[in-house]
């Protein structure tokens, strides 16, 4: 049996949704026919797609490689529904890392929908890894992440700078004398993001820069929980100058000037294929136009 769309596109539902049971509901098949129609693929394409752990299926390196094109063909086949329609509809997949997902992307996605109303935004959070891996299988059609990323399939171009700010209590040691040096870094509490995050990476770099090891007092994946643990006095906090701006104004927190090296690149993570989907496509150069303005 030759290969055809449906098999594609169960492909790409089993690879994005992560079991063959749920990709059979979307496609509104039986999961016996799902079996059967993945076998089929795979026997005709000379590799395997999937490997069963548990109740999950992990995709096998060869699926990762041809995954990109897959989705590419699904996309554009899609696109020839409707070849005379200007307006753009349909979902719009994001996968958005925290400080992104709380303090950009709200403003992003309304000024987008305003010029768009027929687009359904279906947005997730995690960190970088988490958002890498999402559009690696599919589940987003775009990716914003704050940390340092390669990927030997996906495109990652830079969108917009942040740094990162080290701050306290005011009523803290270090708030009256405005700094911490290098040797400080070393004695101090420290409360951070968890590892993975791209606020973690950036921060254990600047550290390992001037040589020195940190106290990990907590290691929490949530910005709201960072804040309130420095605010109660647990340690000195490390997050985007965006995610503590406000706190910063009203005087409940305070900068502090470090040696560390902080700032960073926000980068904008997409498959290859994303420039034949006219929705990703517009809504990736609106970002890049905005981003001057946020």
């Amino acid at each position: 049996m030759s290969l055809n769309l449906r098999q594609l596109k169960l492909f790409e539902a089993t690879a994005r949704l992560g079991r063959l049971t749920h990709a059979a509901d979307e496609q509104a098949i039986s999961q016996s026919a799902a079996s059967q129609a993945i076998k089929e693929l795979e026997s005709h394409l000379g590799y395997p797609l999937f490997q069963r752990v548990g109740r999950e299926l992990n995709m096998t390196p060869a699926a990762h490689d041809v995954l990109p094109r897959v989705i590419q063909i699904i996309e554009l086949t899609d696109s020839l529904k409707a070849p005379e329609a200007k307006s753009l509809s349909g979902i719009l997949r994001i996968a958005a890392s925290v400080t992104i997902a709380n303090y950009l992307l709200p403003e992003l996605v309304a000024e987008f929908l305003a010029d768009h109303p027929l687009v359904t935004p279906d947005i997730a959070i995690a960190n970088t890894y988490g958002v890498i891996e999402a559009v690696e299988r599919g589940q987003a059609h775009l990716g914003l992440i704050e940390g340092p990323a390669l990927h030997r399939q996906l495109a990652i171009t830079h969108w917009r700078d942040d740094a990162l700010q080290v701050f306290c209590t005011p009523d803290h040691p270090l708030a009256s004398q405005g700094r911490i040096d290098a040797d400080e870094v070393a004695t101090q509490r420290w409360i951070l993001r968890e590892d993975g995050s791209g606020t973690r990476l950036i921060f254990d770099a600047a550290v390992q820069q001037i040589k020195q090891q940190v106290k990990v007092a907590f290691a929490l994946n949530r910005q709201e929980a960072i804040k309130r643990s420095v605010r109660a006095g647990l340690g000195i906090g490390c997050l985007s100058r965006l995610s503590i701006a406000e706190e910063v104004e009203r005087g409940e927190l305070v900068v502090i000037e470090t040696p560390l090296e902080l700032s960073r690149r926000l980068s904008i993570v997409a498959q290859p294929s994303a420039s034949t989907n006219p929705l990703v496509e517009t809504f990736e150069a609106f970002i890049q136009r905005s981003s001057s303005d946020l």
